[in-house]
């Protein structure tokens, strides 16, 4: 059954490659055929090109995954030749089987205000941890405690965010030692902790505003739909206290 199946497999790739090198051929004959008879400005086969180099890329990847059986190394990988920038976040969840994108961080203060945000370009949460907290410190001298979650935890994190802040709740991935036991059930980190899960709802709120899904093309569209994302989502927050404030004037009216 799974011979079958690898058989079906390959012949599928290999109507796929066909249709592909054929479309490869007709726009390199189509761009000679315009060179030859009109004065094209080279410029304009520049998209073509482009989507030329990414189509013979993908077909020796196919190639070599599919017929020789060898790994493609991930940063050779390309998701999306409309957004090469694109990484491959997760796969398997239930509401989406896979997410193409970029990572996000995001510090969100006790009040529910962005204070800081970085896009991660091929960087896990850990890489991040210790940057992310020095520019928020930086622009927010006052801030004196963080939590975050699993992701971000390495055992020099912790040590050097200790130095920069009063209290770090940072869960250490993996089974806990007797001492980290000690750290993680104290009462103080479990207090922090637990106002952690307001994050969330940061999260949530700029999807709405824009994170769900980027419509501006490039790298730097991306960027600035991070930065509006949150921006309305911070002018967000002054309009509710605003209005809890109007409510609370009138009642004492």
């Amino acid at each position: 059954m799974i011979l079958a199946k690898e058989k079906q497999l390959k012949k599928t790739y290999k109507k796929l490659i066909n249709k592909s090198n054929n479309f490869i051929e007709k726009s390199t004959l189509f761009m000679d055929l315009l060179r030859k008879n009109y004065l094209v400005d080279e410029k304009y086969f520049e998209s073509i090109n482009k989507f030329i180099s990414y189509g013979n890329l993908l077909i020796e990847q196919i190639i070599k995954r599919v017929f020789e059986n060898k790994q493609i190394p991930h940063d050779e990988k390309i998701f999306s030749v409309f957004e090469p920038f694109s990484e491959w976040i997760c796969k398997g969840k239930a509401k989406a089987p896979f997410e193409l994108g970029k990572r996000v961080t995001i510090v969100e203060d006790q009040y529910g205000f962005i204070l800081h945000s970085k896009i991660m370009d091929k960087q896990t949460d850990d890489k991040v941890t210790v940057e992310v907290i020095q520019k928020t410190k930086k622009d927010f001298p006052n801030l004196s405690s963080c939590s975050f979650d699993k992701g971000y935890y390495s055992k020099n994190n912790r040590e050097v965010l200790s130095e920069i802040l009063n209290f770090v709740v940072l869960p250490k991935k993996g089974k806990l030692s007797k001492k980290d036991q000690e750290i993680e059930f104290s009462e103080e980190f479990i207090k922090y902790r637990k106002k952690h899960s307001a994050v969330e709802s940061a999260i949530n709120a700029l999807e709405v505003h824009g994170l769900d899904r980027c419509l501006d093309k490039g790298f730097d569209g991306f960027k600035r739909y991070v930065a509006m994302a949150v921006v309305s989502r911070n002018i967000q927050k002054i309009g509710a206290f605003k209005i809890i404030s109007l409510k609370r004037k009138r009642r004492a009216a």
